[in-house]
């Protein structure tokens, strides 16, 4: 009984994983077709459907990865690629060069051109006489040179311009400094100026004792005057 029980069982195991394998199959058919006819979107949806009934199904996550590309979905696409180019790593040779080969485009639509070669590189150690992959690798290729030329220039041009400010900024410390030492002469010709030498200091002096001198004189001289016209007027 116990045995009849065991083999029940395994044999309702199989039934349910053939139909579970049939239904994924299925469903990846489907996601085809509507990759062909250009229906991305609903590709998509058909392939994640399947990867719902058996997550590790390789053909559904390369083919979804590709419907995520023909989406601009560039980002998932590569992470997918990535994901699968680590979790197949005992893949057959052409399969790993496949995932490798869309995981460089995924890389150069969204011009990460050094990660995009790399993965065409590692492309073609698993399948070195794929001819699309040689192009796509020096395209690559081409496109990082140009892109590491671009950044030098950008480089070299923001140091440009540091070291113009930097000139600027040393002249205008030297027009300040300038102008500073401008009005420190001003200012000192000024004092210079206000400042009275010691022979004008004697003359001025001089000049103002002679001055009392002649007023001491001339009041002198009224009280005189007037001594005298008091005396002659005297009754």
């Amino acid at each position: 009984m116990i045995r009849t029980i065991v083999v029940l069982s395994l044999i309702l195991m199989l039934f349910v994983t053939v139909g579970y394998a049939q239904s994924e199959r299925k469903a990846v058919r489907k996601g085809n077709k509507e990759f062909k006819k250009g229906e991305y979107l609903d590709s998509e949806i058909s392939y994640r459907s399947a990867l719902e009934l058996n997550p590790a199904s390789f053909k559904g996550n390369f083919n979804l990865g590709a419907a995520l590309y023909k989406q601009d979905k560039f980002e998932e696409s590569a992470n997918l690629y990535a994901d699968m180019a680590k979790a197949n790593t005992s893949a057959n040779a052409n399969e790993l060069a496949n995932v490798y080969h869309n995981l460089g485009n995924s890389y150069f639509s969204q011009e990460m051109y050094e990660e995009s070669v790399e993965a065409f590189k590692n492309s073609l150690r698993q399948n070195p006489n794929d001819m699309e992959t040689k192009y796509n690798l020096a395209q690559a290729q081409r496109m990082l040179q140009q892109q590491q030329q671009e950044q030098d220039q950008q480089q070299d041009q923001n140091q440009d311009d540091n070291s113009d400010d930097d000139q600027q900024q040393d002249q205008n410390q030297d027009d300040q400094q300038q102008d500073q030492n401008q009005d420190q002469q001003d200012q000192n010709q000024q004092e210079r100026e206000q400042q009275i030498s010691p022979e004008d200091a004697r003359r001025m002096l001089e000049a103002i004792q002679n001055n009392e001198q002649q007023v001491q004189e001339r009041v002198q001289e009224e009280k005189a005057k007037r001594a005298r016209v008091q005396v002659e007027k005297n009754w």
